[in-house]
């Protein structure tokens, strides 16, 4: 098979196009025939070497890519529900794997989209995320109907997620933030925002509003604002730091004055040990998608082109998703 590897941690011309066996599926396995590989921001991350001394996560020469869309090529022993041919989209396994041909994926990972009126290049780019958006939104900031949700970095791939979700979960309202420089794409944008505003002037353009729940993969300086913006019992879920300020930190004594939480979410660390979540939030996040509430500009490129995807990625200039195909251009 064609897969893109990392070959060291660096610069994006790291990224080279190799070929390499064929992947076998394993007992609860599948293998994919991959169509189409998204590209995030957590991909430039792992590729930099940001996590590199994190127990577990990958080291060279590795492929990167977490989520990707395709049909079912193989099942692994005792994996009984798909397919041979079958369309499906699978969630994250390790962070590695997905800029390839051959995909092996986890059958309880993998959501079919058999039957379902949905791009696959819309499904891979919205509904793993929309997915984890769904474990965050109901089991971590245990969201209620009637509740106001702020989303920092509203077209985040992640971010971009959480309106849809947060919508059939019956938020009375959702509020998204970018930086200027993206305040025109959002507004254009199709998903179910009610409103979007400025990051830089959350407080003055906000003029008083307070919020249940804020979803924030910014991090920064907008983290620190958000604490002005929830409402006592509200809750801030940390799914980003897209500002880079790594030594960013909250000032805890405003938690217990303000009567409010701060939690977590990264997926590959929470899932794995949820795994009872991981079923009902595909659905879910497959039948927002359907609905239309997932809609975002994805623009494909072809599976050479990886390195391109990273540098543009870097440039925080993209609008939308990024995502790599394996078809022939």
């Amino acid at each position: 098979m064609r897969a893109v590897q990392a070959t060291a941690f660096g610069t994006p011309d790291v990224l080279q196009l190799s070929e390499l066996p064929d992947p076998q599926p394993g007992p609860g396995e599948i293998s994919i025939d991959v169509t189409h590989a998204a590209v995030g921001l957590i991909d430039v991350f792992v590729r930099q070497g940001l996590y590199k001394d994190v127990p577990g996560m990958p080291q060279p020469a590795f492929i990167p890519g977490l989520e990707v869309t395709g049909t079912v090529r193989a099942l692994g022993e005792g994996v009984t529900a798909f397919r041979v041919g079958e369309r499906v989209v699978s969630m994250s396994r390790g962070g590695t794997g997905g800029y390839a041909e051959i995909y092996l994926a986890a059958a309880t990972s993998v959501v079919s989209i058999e039957g379902f009126d949905i791009d696959p290049a819309l499904a891979v780019s919205v509904i793993p995320n929309a997915a984890m958006a769904h474990a965050a939104l109901t089991a971590v900031a245990h969201l209620a109907a009637g509740e106001r949700v702020l989303v920092h970095g509203a077209l985040g791939g992640f971010a971009a997620a959480f309106p849809g979700i947060a919508q059939t979960q019956g938020a009375a309202e959702v509020v998204g933030s970018v930086r200027a420089s993206k305040l025109d794409a959002a507004r254009a944008s199709t998903l179910p925002y009610d409103r979007i505003i400025d990051s830089a002037h959350l407080l003055a353009e906000l003029a008083g509003e307070k919020f249940d729940v804020i979803i924030d993969a910014v991090g920064g300086e907008v983290r620190t604002a958000s604490l002005d913006l929830l409402n006592p019992g509200g809750r801030i879920i940390l799914a980003g730091n897209a500002s880079e300020q790594w030594d960013h930190s909250l000032d805890s004594n405003q938690l217990w004055l303000r009567s409010i939480t701060v939690s977590g979410f990264n997926s590959g660390a929470y899932l794995p040990t949820h795994p009872h979540l991981i079923r009902p939030a595909l659905e879910a996040a497959r039948a927002a998608v359907a609905a239309g509430l997932g809609d975002v500009e994805v623009e494909v490129l072809p599976l050479s082109a990886a390195a391109e995807a990273h540098r543009r990625m870097e440039s925080r200039e993209v609008a939308g998703r990024l995502v790599l195909s394996t078809r022939p251009h």
